[in-house]
């Protein structure tokens, strides 16, 4: 049987390979430390857990749920985002529970493109975003992020282009890989942008919480809603990776075309993830501020190692990661990459599975212990 053209545009994921590799090594017998991948290695909240088990006997609990999730779910959403970001959402019409906000990346694209239609991706961005657009047969059409332009394009030269195809635009604000933040201005900026070119400006906004003093969502600007959307996610946020809880949050119009969409590729969520996402939602003050707390420490070990090689790093970035551009003279991040990972057993990933714009950086990951970090450092 031949696979269909369509799997002609894309590659496996990067990490699922390299980590293929990863797990080899460590099947050798080799100590591998592993700060490449972001996927939390702390344990949701015991309240959320306990939720979660209680739920278990709740009646219709195994049932089929509801493709737009449980209304207190719902609710949930609106008030979070009522209380963290000042942003007013109707939780009937302008919230949809996702399983993981990845999903939203597909569900947005096949609601919204057809074949031959341009969209706006970030270089560097989640490559997500490109693999995504090329399996629904629209065309990528890549915008620079540079650090001398504290990773925000520019949008006069982006007007310059021929942008009568551009149907969405991606962005990603607290920025991944760079963990480079935008400020209202910036995001005003990029909404008349959207209005003035009738596109649809999608931020994906996953990494709000980690280490950032100023959670910013780009539905705070006024009229936001007519020309954006926003995707977001338990999974950083609250340690619940696996669990797969996002959303997508916009006006109702753009709620409902993608409802029609994800209606017919899945069923509802699972019941006592829904109440345990719910709890995790209704958490205090005191979950963030020692989720930050392990983080912070956590990275300034990381600055430590970096440090090491001789990397230059932002300490104003926020998020799970830390960007770091390499001593001159590296010629390759992916040769970098490899050379520690198979003389030091350390794994990092390369700006370069990010795209062009990343060559001559790598990321870190915080989701490694401060003792595992400090045997890293120690490796040097």
């Amino acid at each position: 049987m031949i696979a269909a053209d369509r799997l002609n545009t894309v590659e496996e994921y990067y990490f699922s390979k390299k980590l293929r590799e990863v797990r080899g090594l460590m099947a050798e017998g080799r100590p591998i430390i592993n700060m490449g991948i972001g996927s939390p290695d702390l344990d949701p909240s015991i309240e959320v857990l306990n939720v979660v088990k209680e739920a278990l006997n709740h009646d219709g609990a195994h049932q089929y749920q509801s493709y737009q999730g449980l209304p207190e779910l719902r609710a949930s959403f609106a008030s979070f985002y009522k209380n963290k970001f000042d942003v007013v959402i109707d939780p009937a019409t302008e919230v949809l529970p996702l399983m993981g906000s990845k999903e939203g990346i597909m569900h947005i694209s096949l609601a919204f493109l057809n074949p031959g239609d341009e969209v706006l991706i970030p270089n560097p961005g989640y490559p997500t975003y490109t693999s995504v657009t090329n399996l629904v047969g629209a065309v990528g059409k890549y915008y620079d992020l540079v650090g001398e332009q504290q990773w925000f394009p520019d949008l006069e030269k982006l007007q310059q282009q021929d942008l009568s195809k551009v149907k969405i635009m991606w962005t990603c604000y607290p920025h991944m890989p760079t963990g480079a933040t935008a400020s209202l201005e910036q995001l005003q900026k990029l909404v008349a942008f959207a209005k003035k070119n009738d596109i649809l400006l999608v931020n994906d906004n996953p990494y709000s919480f980690v280490l950032n003093d100023n959670p910013i969502s780009i539905l705070n600007i006024e009229g936001a809603k007519e020309v954006a959307i926003e995707l977001n996610s338990l999974s950083k946020t609250f340690n619940m990776a696996g669990w797969r809880v996002g959303m997508i949050l916009g006006n109702a119009d753009h709620i409902n075309a993608v409802l029609k969409v994800k209606s017919n590729m899945d069923s509802g969520m699972f019941y006592g993830i829904q109440k345990g996402a719910i709890a995790a939602l209704n958490s205090d003050d005191s979950w963030f501020k020692e989720l930050n707390k392990i983080y912070g420490q956590r990275r300034d070990l990381i600055y430590l190692l970096a440090d090491k090689l001789n990397c230059v790093y932002d300490k104003n970035s926020v998020g799970m990661f830390v960007w770091a551009k390499l001593p001159e003279g590296i010629q390759s991040a992916e040769k970098f990459i490899d050379e520690v990972l198979y003389d030091k057993n350390i794994f990092i990933t390369p700006g370069t599975i990010f795209g062009s714009n990343g060559e001559g950086y790598i990321r870190f990951s915080l989701c490694v212990t401060a003792e595992k970090i400090k045997e890293a450092i120690s490796r040097f």
